[in-house]
């Protein structure tokens, strides 16, 4: 044996404890049987019984009553009720296929009939029943000033039936005749496939929670990420090795590397760009000219919070941009590296979450009803109170200069010296040119957000007709950005040649630099994302809408509060904001299709769970890119931060307990703010109580 050495360190025998007592565990587990329980499909909203293979009423349950199929008024008929459809007798009592309700925009009623009292006994378009299958305004007669007599199309109504408002629909390739609400069609689920049972249990979350618990334990994320994404694939594959394996490369990690390509290369351009003006010294003659002007601790907090803010478009350049220009600063003024990342990490997706033009708005939207997704958006800022009370909080603990939690000791080191409160973290530094001007860091930023605009609302079809709106709801950030990054690139190299402060040979040589930068954070990014995808096979999205459709009717109003509950937990355990409020955004629509107030302050209380879970969580994207902004250990961020996180939320959380039954929003918002600020004044008085110790310190 090699002396003077241990060949076991603490940190590898804590890891391989801990992977026994999870393998141990997967066993028990899987031995139950419990991993694989079914629940109702999310996606699905109506039902009828049916056999899927059946050929008599080929798949649809029903068939035309065989009593009145040949006659002209069927409504007296007492086989089928006036319906003119009978339960298929070859599969009734079968099990249950599931299908999407469609709604259909054409008009429920007679529209020359709907505004009069009674319906007009003579109406050619209704009969004088008032009522029909579905209407639109007749191509031929819309442009006229009134409907033409003569139109053969709709016979002089103005109107004609619904196209897309059929009583016919194709199942498994046949055509059946079935009846259907009086403005929806039926398509068959494909998540289900019409079984309308999914695989889904509370195991689905054991995955990302080993991940989480290990990497508070060991303090090493790259391997607890791995042994949560090894248990996931075990858990799905029931321990059969091969597909194990299989489950582990292609759902998991190829999977993950495929959707997170676009992020990937915007990641690589922004390490490049950061490169680029820390190179040509317009980060450093920033920092100049900051030190020149910023003269307090507070004063170098304040430039930091305003800087994340103006930076909204996105969090990811958010992140990395506020870092490499303000960690200079913040160092001259003894703030620590772990302060700094959260300045940043609070000031990145609670920016983008109420920001209208931003990726989060994009992605939000995609969720939503046609055309309406911005529009609903707008609606939910007023009621996030998680995103906003973070801004409220960041100011109030910066003007009023205290910290409390981890976060406090850290502020104590910083002072004494150590900004790190541990491992320094460092990235490859280049060499600053003397000759480079704050202009050098300005311009290149402006561009990116300029581009980065246009290339949201571009890949969103502006320059196909769509509106401003229409196309930043349309768009698809992962390509968009990318895209901006790469002009920005471009346009900056031949900028500073131009300014003769960096070559263009030296820029090239920038790349790799750019590109090693951001290896960690793809990494953690990668195996992160593989985790959510096997969490997603286990059935994670469909546990958590069974759990809330069991949720009372008469508990309506403080179903925001839950749904902020269960969005944090989910967002938590998963690591992603964006898969977060994807799963709940249509379940919550869907809670409250009838009541539109409380459905916008649900939608409010999922985007703020989702943010706030995001915010917690040690393998969460913008969490691991705050980090490594700040150049921050990572889990020294997560631990600092997590007690603010807990506080916001909180607050946050009693505030949509409120905002169940104060449903206004420019009432409900001065009182959430008020109980923010009446928080933090009674948590300043009780850490004004020092010790000695601490106050010799601080001096």
């Amino acid at each position: 044996m090699l002396k003077g050495k241990n060949f076991f360190n603490k940190k590898l025998i804590t890891i391989l404890i801990s992977s026994i007592v999870v393998l141990t565990l997967l066993v028990v587990i899987t031995a139950t049987g419990a991993v694989h329980n079914e629940v109702s499909c999310p996606h699905t909203l109506g039902t009828t019984t049916i056999s899927h293979d059946c050929l008599t009423c080929g798949g649809i349950g029903k068939i035309i009553c065989p009593d009145c199929e040949d006659l002209i008024d069927t409504s007296g008929c007492e086989t089928c009720g006036g319906t003119e459809l009978v339960s298929c007798p070859e599969c009734d009592g079968a099990k249950t296929l599931n299908y999407h309700v469609v709604l259909c925009g054409c008009d429920e009623k007679c529209p020359l009939c709907a505004n009069l009292e009674n319906p007009d006994p003579t109406c050619l378009l209704c009969g004088g029943t008032g009522k029909g299958e579905g209407f639109v305004p007749c191509s031929h007669c819309a442009e006229l000033d009134a409907p033409d007599t003569n139109c053969a199309l709709c016979l002089g109504t103005g109107y004609v039936d619904c196209t897309d408002h059929q009583r016919f629909v194709d199942i498994h390739g046949v055509e059946v005749r079935v009846l259907l609400d009086d403005t929806a069609t039926i398509v068959l689920c494909e998540t289900c496939e019409g079984s309308g049972i999914v695989q889904g249990s509370i195991w689905a979350l054991l995955p990302p929670l080993i991940a989480i618990c290990l990497a508070l334990i060991t303090k090493e994320v790259f391997s607890s990420l791995f042994i949560g994404i090894l248990s996931g694939a075990i858990l799905v594959t029931d321990f059969a090795p091969l597909k194990t394996v299989d489950t582990l490369m292609g759902t998991g990690l190829i999977d993950a590397l495929a959707g997170t390509a676009g992020i990937f290369i915007f990641l690589i351009e922004l390490g490049f760009l950061v490169a680029l003006v820390n190179k040509a010294g317009g980060s450093a003659a920033f920092g100049n000219w900051a030190q020149k002007h910023i003269k307090t601790k507070v004063g170098a907090a304040i430039c930091t919070f305003i800087l994340g803010i103006l930076i909204f478009i996105d969090d990811y350049f958010n992140c990395l941009t506020v870092g490499s220009v303000m960690r200079p600063v913040t160092d001259k003024h003894k703030i620590s590296r772990s302060k700094l990342a959260y300045l940043i990490d609070a000031t990145a997706a609670p920016i983008c979450m109420i920001a209208p033009i931003s990726s989060w708005a994009a992605a939000v939207s995609q969720y939503a009803a046609d055309g309406q997704g911005i529009t609903l958006f707008i609606a939910a800022i007023p009621f996030n109170f998680y995103s906003l009370l973070t801004l409220v909080f960041v100011l109030c603990i910066i003007l009023l200069k205290f910290d409390f939690g981890p976060m406090k000791k850290h502020e104590i080191n910083a002072e004494n010296g150590d900004l790190f409160s541990g491992k320094k973290i460092s990235q490859q530094q280049t060499e600053a040119n003397p000759k480079g001007r704050v202009f050098d860091l300005i311009v290149p930023i402006a561009v990116l957000i300029v581009v980065s605009i246009f290339a949201l609302i571009y890949n969103g079809g502006i320059l196909d007709g769509a509106s401003f709106i229409d196309a930043f709801a349309d768009t698809d950030a992962t390509v968009a950005l990318p895209w901006a990054g790469l002009i920005t690139i471009v346009f900056t190299i031949i900028y500073l040649a131009i300014r003769k402060v960096v070559t263009m040979a030296d820029s090239i040589k920038l790349l790799p630099q750019g590109f090693i930068a951001m290896v960690p954070a793809m990494l953690i990014l990668t195996f992160a994302t593989a985790l959510k995808n096997i969490t997603g096979e286990l059935g994670a999205a469909a546990y958590i809408h069974s759990l809330m459709a069991n949720v009372p009717e008469t508990l309506a109003k403080l179903l925001p509060a839950i749904i902020f509950i269960v969005a944090c937990i989910l967002a938590f355990a998963t690591g992603t904001s964006w898969g977060t409020f994807g799963i709940l955004i249509p379940i919550v629509l869907a809670m409250f299709a009838t009541n539109p107030e409380l459905c916008t302050i649900g939608i409010s209380a999922c985007l703020a769970g989702a943010v706030c879970g995001d915010h917690c969580s040690p393998i969460s994207d913008t969490t691991i890119m705050s980090s490594a902004g700040a150049e921050c250990e990572h889990l020294n961020h997560v631990v600092t931060q997590l007690p603010y996180a807990i506080y916001v939320a909180a607050v946050s959380f009693v505030c949509f307990i409120i905002a169940g039954f104060i449903t206004i929003w420019y009432l409900m918002l001065p009182i959430a703010i008020a109980i923010m600020l009446g928080c933090i004044f009674v948590t300043k008085f009780i850490t004004n109580k020092k010790t000695p110790a601490e106050t010799k310190t601080q001096e």
